[in-house]
């Protein structure tokens, strides 16, 4: 038994983060300190000053444990990465998970490349970025491959010049070729140099060099060079208007500034990089209603800069933030050199501030009802569907199914869905290696078998080696698996998880006879459901999302002639009687409940082939 006074007496005179947990042991809140002993006592004074939030969480709190650090700085950090992996129910949360691409120039290569990218890795390469658009960064990279030249093959150079033919790039006269040897290091790397100042944002040059070429295109009546070069100097233009300078200092900035209505807030960063914006961006963020702006600002500049790979020279902020040096030297040794947090007070600065926050309100007041409504579809659907099965804390909800269409070989599709969302990068396909012939049960039996076998398997390793982050989505386990049929499919589920000593709910989504869904199967129940709910909604773009994923993998593979027929596993049936049983018979299941005298009765067919096929199916 926890007793909190007595936990209070212990508490440490020292820097750390504190975690509280409550009676489900779920952690409801992280914080740091610079002394937990001061800081942890406080929750659990009487004091008039505690916000709604603090009391309503504070009466929820069943114990709390905290870990010591070494400084301030290292609370920070630790507190930082613990919100972001336990998404606390109390602490103010960024609800956008984005990341930003960049425009890449592999220097380290000896004939480098312009490529996108969404990370940027400490390597010999230049990044460029980040900018808000992807769009943008590809037709600045397509771009740059007209103007320049430049290639975009994955070809080791030097090493391979001359292995293989040029690309189609270099006969639409898209590259220089370097892989055929038809340019020097020496002239690529010219091109390069040109391909650096235009994205340092130094368009003079080019700008002449293809209004020069269009004027001698017209003059020598070559009109539709001379067009083709109207087209190019318009994106130039247009990636230069795009640019467009925000401040004379040159440096690289982010001006943070939001707006908020009760528990909602929109952040708004303007992205300036080498004296130019670059583009701007929003951000929502749930909060309590009785939360400050400088408290909303504080948890969006640590969870967004813990999980941006680049950071400025300078945060703008529109109001004063707690811990804002500490921030700062956070900060400042994430990037390697010093980082400024500053709220202007007049000037240039505060007027740029001032028009962050404007955007920020006129953000919130358009997307103020979609935003209900994506939480009504989202989050407020799976508590219902929670609500429904009387469970609490659905998060992470995984759905399957099987696909053996006109008895190809079964394929099976597990979907994920997070807080009402599908997480389409943890999707997960299954070719069955052990079913023939289609028999669903048996084949649902080895698509969750290996899944969470696998799953077992990876965190044992983890475990082994001392990690304890998920590394891949086999190791996150679902908080629910919903399963496409009733009772049948249920049982099969349930029969996997308890050989393997897993312990999680799973509930069908059951269909009427006009194949539409009519309720969950849970606990040995069906349960009826709205079919108006936001719940029932979710459900069937669960159900439907599975099926089409399932059917998606089986038509590539047919495509492709990665699966056969059943038919093709019986002697004496070759590809012109498979063909004549499939025309003839429809379907394998019929094919199954013929006769030896009705399978014979084909022309194509006679009685040793029809006995092959009644025996594969009987003995």
């Amino acid at each position: 038994m926890f007793d909190i006074p007595e936990e209070l007496k212990k508490l440490p005179d020292r820097p750390g983060v504190y975690l509280m947990h409550d009676k489900n042991d779920a952690i409801i809140y992280v914080g740091k300190a610079v002394s937990l002993k001061n800081r942890v006592r406080q929750y659990f004074q009487s004091s008039r000053n505690k916000t709604a939030k603090i009391e309503k969480m504070v009466s929820l709190i069943d114990h709390f444990e905290y870990i010591i650090t070494d400084s301030e700085l290292e609370a920070l950090v630790l507190e930082c990465n613990l919100i972001k992996e336990h998404r606390p129910k109390y602490n103010t949360m960024l609800t956008d998970d984005k990341s930003y691409p960049y425009i890449k120039v592999t220097l380290g290569e000896q004939f480098p490349r312009v490529l996108f990218s969404r990370q940027m890795k400490k390597d010999k390469s230049k990044y460029f970025g980040p900018y808000t658009s992807s769009e943008s960064v590809r037709e600045t990279i397509e771009l740059l491959t007209k103007l320049y030249k430049i290639r975009s093959c994955n070809r080791v150079l030097p090493r391979d010049i001359g292995k293989e033919r040029p690309c189609l790039n270099y006969h639409i006269k898209r590259c220089y070729a370097p892989c055929q040897g038809s340019i020097s290091e020496e002239e690529y790397k010219k091109n390069i140099e040109e391909v650096l100042r235009f994205l340092n944002g130094d368009y003079s040059k080019i700008l002449s060099l293809i209004e020069g070429k269009m004027k001698t295109a017209a003059e020598e009546l070559d009109f539709e060079k001379a067009t083709e070069y109207r087209e190019l100097l318009k994106s130039v233009q247009q990636i230069a208007q795009k640019q467009k300078i925000t401040h004379s200092d040159g440096e690289d900035k982010d001006i943070i500034a939001m707006a908020k209505q009760q528990e909602d807030a929109v952040i708004q960063v303007f992205f300036v990089r080498g004296g130019r914006m670059i583009g701007r961006e929003h951000f929502y963020m749930k909060i309590p209603a009785d939360d400050d702006n400088g408290r909303i600002l504080n948890s969006f500049v640590k969870q967004f800069y813990a999980g941006t790979p680049y950071i400025p020279k300078e945060l703008m902020l529109q109001e004063e933030v707690e811990d804002a040096d500490l921030l700062a030297e956070w900060l400042s040794e994430k990037k390697g050199r010093k980082v400024y947090v500053r709220v202007p007070q007049k000037g240039a600065k505060e007027k740029l501030v001032e028009l962050a926050a404007k955007n920020a309100k006129m953000v919130l007041d358009q997307d103020a009802d979609r935003i209900k409504r994506e939480e009504g579809r989202t989050i407020g659907a799976v508590k219902e569907i929670a609500s429904l099965l009387g469970l609490r804390g659905i998060e992470r909800m995984e759905a399957y199914d099987i696909s053996n269409t006109s008895g190809y070989q079964s394929v099976g599709s597990m979907v994920v869905f997070e807080k009402g969302k599908p997480q389409r990068s943890d999707y997960r396909k299954f070719k069955l290696k052990t079913v023939i012939g289609p028999d669903d049960y048996a084949s649902m039996r080895e698509v969750l078998t290996r899944r969470f076998t696998h799953g077992k398997n990876e965190l044992e390793e983890l475990e082994e080696k001392g990690l304890t982050k998920e590394m891949g989505s086999f190791t996150r386990f679902p908080d629910l698996i919903m399963m496409d049929g009733g009772k049948g499919q249920v049982n099969i589920a349930l029969e996997v998880l308890e050989e393997l000593g897993l312990n999680i709910p799973v509930c069908g989504m059951v269909k009427d006879d006009h194949h539409r869904t009519r309720g969950l199967y849970f606990e040995n129940e069906e349960l009826p459901i709205d079919t108006r709910s936001e719940g029932f909604q979710l459900i069937t773009r669960i159900q439907d999302e599975a099926h089409r994923f399932a059917i998606e993998y089986h038509r590539s593979l047919r495509g492709k002639g990665q699966v056969h027929s059943v038919l093709d596993d019986i002697d004496g049936i070759g590809p012109k009687r498979r063909k004549a049983l499939m025309k003839h018979f429809v379907g394998i299941e019929q094919i199954k409940n013929a006769t030896e005298e009705e399978l014979a009765a084909l022309p194509e067919m006679n009685a040793q082939a029809a006995q092959s096929v009644y025996r594969f199916f009987h003995s």
